[in-house]
């Protein structure tokens, strides 16, 4: 066997046994929520009385801002990229989120959050809505009142 056959032989196998070597990246599933009520405890409707329709949506909320007072019709679920949220109903509740939390949002109750830090929020919502619904309703433009 020539000095280049050998060569070629021994990496072959080195490379046939480093193949077999290598432990593949293992794939993890964490739950963050899973739940039939929301963050105040109340329980989440039923739904999907027409076509489903899913909304994402990645808002950014400026340092010092708080949001206009607001109800979702559809139940929607979120989880904190970045900085703290304080959310707050008009019947007292308040929930304090910050990054990596995850918040599974109150159904046709009014409610507005404050983010008081010094970093904008990111927060990802995802809503299990219908179409035509409106995924969420300003109490000043609710024509309902």
């Amino acid at each position: 066997m020539s000095l280049k056959s050998s060569f070629m032989a021994l990496l072959a196998i080195a490379i046939l046994w480093s193949c077999g070597v290598q432990t593949p990246p293992k794939i993890e599933v964490t739950t963050l929520v899973k739940t039939t009520q929301s963050w105040n405890a109340a329980a989440l409707p039923d739904y999907l009385q027409s076509t489903p329709e899913v909304t994402v949506l990645k808002i950014t909320i400026p340092p010092k801002t708080k949001l206009p007072i607001h109800k979702h019709p559809v139940i929607n679920s979120g989880y904190m990229l970045q900085g703290e949220l304080t959310v707050m109903s008009q019947t007292g509740d308040t929930l304090y989120l910050k990054e990596g939390d995850v918040i599974v949002e109150m159904v046709n109750t009014w409610h507005h959050g404050e983010n008081n830090g010094t970093v904008p929020v990111e927060i990802v919502v995802f809503y299990a809505g219908n179409v035509d619904t409106p995924i969420t309703i300003l109490q000043d433009q609710d024509k309902s009142q």
